[in-house]
């Protein structure tokens, strides 16, 4: 089949999980269709990493958007009741190259990552058509409002309400939808929800894997670090819990690894925590570390920081709710906590405990090769895509309203 894609981001670098989902299901859904790319780009694009997409799509068309295009944006999407993680993607200029690509290419399928592309495939309903949700935003939004900032809750009650009515209506207007996890699909508010199918996320067990390393962190915690709920369970973990681990370890070591760390990240840097911000290979992190931490308080979604670290062989504890997503067997193949106690007593025990620490790595690591494989889950999409379509949906709403009120 001929395939178009339509991504909010380019997905380069590997710094966010939705860029890691549609990379890796790009390059596997290549080996048997033929993909025509369009991205949103936020920030300019190397030519080596333009090129690494046109290795597996027979077209590549990047949208800049830039300052000034983000800001029109928003103010249309705060008047005209869109979500402003719908409207902050959209652009009446991008929508004219993704139509152009359509008339041009005829593609057999729309693939749109995330419902803020969604809007970009109404007006071709003639077309089949698969929404992947990966994530229940709304749900997202709602636990964030226990714990921002005051002044920012009446924002996200608005963002909260738009994005029900959104995920709803997104719903009806894509013959197949996919979400990353059965813990994200029960969210998604809508009476037909059970119609979605799960496509988890994969990992490459090759590169990440087992490595002989020494040891100079006991616990690493990685992510995005300017993302909120990767901010809120780093603030958890350095304050709350690591008091109660130094107390019988006082020489255990914390690095906090990943992208963009914010000011809030690098205050909590010390003798005993490192704010390590970008690396080139994460690998290198991972293996310096004896004990992956994500106490994730607002999680949805799968956490590929805990794919990534058990195919490493490194033990995990992390919270009931991401392991929700995960299905991991807790005492088994992850340590659960819930409380920065139980962190705390899960974190000594197997920094003091070289069997149990073991035992617990290479059976984690057992379970993401068992159950987490790119070729595995995009074959999911794939048969999807080839047959498990639905009727053509039926329309629920004017144009102008999902499609973010842009003329055509």
């Amino acid at each position: 089949m001929k395939l178009l894609i339509i991504l909010p981001r380019v997905p380069f670098p590997l710094d966010k999980g939705d860029k890691l989902r549609a990379y890796h299901q790009i390059k596997q859904l290549s080996k048997d269709h033929e993909i025509i790319l369009f991205a949103l780009s936020e920030s300019g694009v190397s030519g080596s990493f333009a090129e690494q997409l046109r290795a597996f799509c027979s077209k590549v068309v990047l949208y800049p958007l830039d300052r000034g295009k983000i800001a029109g944006n928003l103010l249309r999407s705060f008047f005209e009741g869109i979500p402003f993680q719908v409207g902050y993607f959209y652009h009446p200029g991008a929508q004219r190259l993704v139509d152009e690509l359509i008339r041009d290419h005829q593609p057999d399928h729309i693939y749109c990552q995330l419902i803020r592309t969604a809007p970009y495939a109404a007006g071709h309903e003639g077309i089949p058509n698969t929404l992947d949700y990966m994530d229940a935003f709304s749900k997202g939004i709602e636990r964030r409002l226990r714990t921002d900032p005051f002044y920012m809750r009446p924002l996200l009650r608005m963002e909260h309400r738009r994005l029900l009515a959104f995920e709803r209506r997104a719903f009806d207007m894509f013959q197949n939808k996919t979400i990353i996890s059965d813990q994200d699909k029960s969210l998604i508010p809508h009476p037909r929800r059970s119609a979605i199918t799960v496509v988890p996320n994969g990992i490459d067990t090759e590169w990440f894997r087992p490595q002989g390393c020494a040891k100079t962190f006991d616990i690493i915690f990685h992510g995005n670090m300017d993302y909120p709920p990767n901010v809120e369970s780093v603030v958890y973990l350095v304050r709350d819990v690591m008091p109660l681990v130094w107390r019988t370890l006082p020489g255990a070591r914390l690095i906090i690894s990943g992208a963009n760390p914010c000011s809030t990240v690098r205050r909590l840097a010390s003798e005993r925590v490192k704010v390590s911000g970008w690396v080139d290979d994460i690998r290198d992190n991972y293996a310096r570390s004896r004990l992956m931490v994500a106490p994730m308080q607002i999680s949805i979604g799968l956490q590929n920081k805990l794919l990534e670290a058990m195919a490493m062989g490194l033990p995990c504890v992390t919270s009931s709710l991401a392991n929700n997503a995960l299905g991991a067997r807790p005492g088994e193949q992850i340590r659960i906590a819930d409380s920065p106690q139980e962190y705390a007593d899960h974190i000594v025990e197997l920094l003091t405990d070289d069997v149990k620490s073991r035992n617990l790595g290479s059976k984690g690591r057992a379970y993401v090769l068992e159950n987490f494989s790119w070729p595995k889950t995009t074959a999911l999409l794939s048969g999807l895509m080839e047959g498990g379509q639905e009727p053509l949906p039926t329309r629920t709403a004017p144009e102008t309203e999902v499609r973010c009120g842009a003329a055509r």
